[in-house]
């Protein structure tokens, strides 16, 4: 019969707090697309609500609204945590659900998009990057979701 070996407390707080960061491998590329996505995003809602915003009121209010998302789901991604996780996936939920809302209404009631959000036609105007975007990331997320709180023996 062997001794067990002692677990050592030190060695194993580094791999706890490695998979509760999503910023590393892969994370950074997905976090990079959604900075991009945050600044054009961002840029182009800010252009049509200052340049000609009762054209498509709805549409440029929505584009405003997919560039806060955008902004969120980056800084979120970004950050290590429990809470910044939570917000991750808040943000990701909140785009997904925002990208077939959109999407579907806009293939259905077009009068109300008279002209494109980065959400309409499921994202047609940006290759559909918009619908797979916040798939990826909730594997990432669930991929790299923190590990459970230990309890006290």
């Amino acid at each position: 019969m062997t001794p067990q070996t002692p677990v050592n407390k030190a060695d194993a707080a580094p791999k706890a707090r490695s998979k509760d960061t999503r910023n590393t491998g892969p994370g950074r590329l997905l976090i990079a697309v959604y900075a991009v996505f945050a600044i054009s995003a961002t840029a182009r809602a800010g252009y049509q609500i200052l340049t000609k915003f009762s054209e498509a009121p709805l549409a440029y209010l929505l584009s405003a609204f997919a560039a806060l998302v955008y902004v969120v789901a980056t800084v979120s991604l970004a950050k290590a945590g429990r809470s910044w996780f939570k917000v991750s996936v808040a943000a990701v939920l909140v785009e997904l659900v925002g990208v077939l809302v959109v999407g579907a209404i806009s293939v259905f009631d077009s009068v109300s998009f008279p002209h494109e959000t980065v959400w309409s036609l499921f994202g047609r105007g940006y290759a559909f990057i918009p619908l797979l975007l916040p798939v990826l990331g909730l594997v990432w997320l669930y991929k790299r979701r923190p590990a459970p709180h230990s309890r006290p023996v």
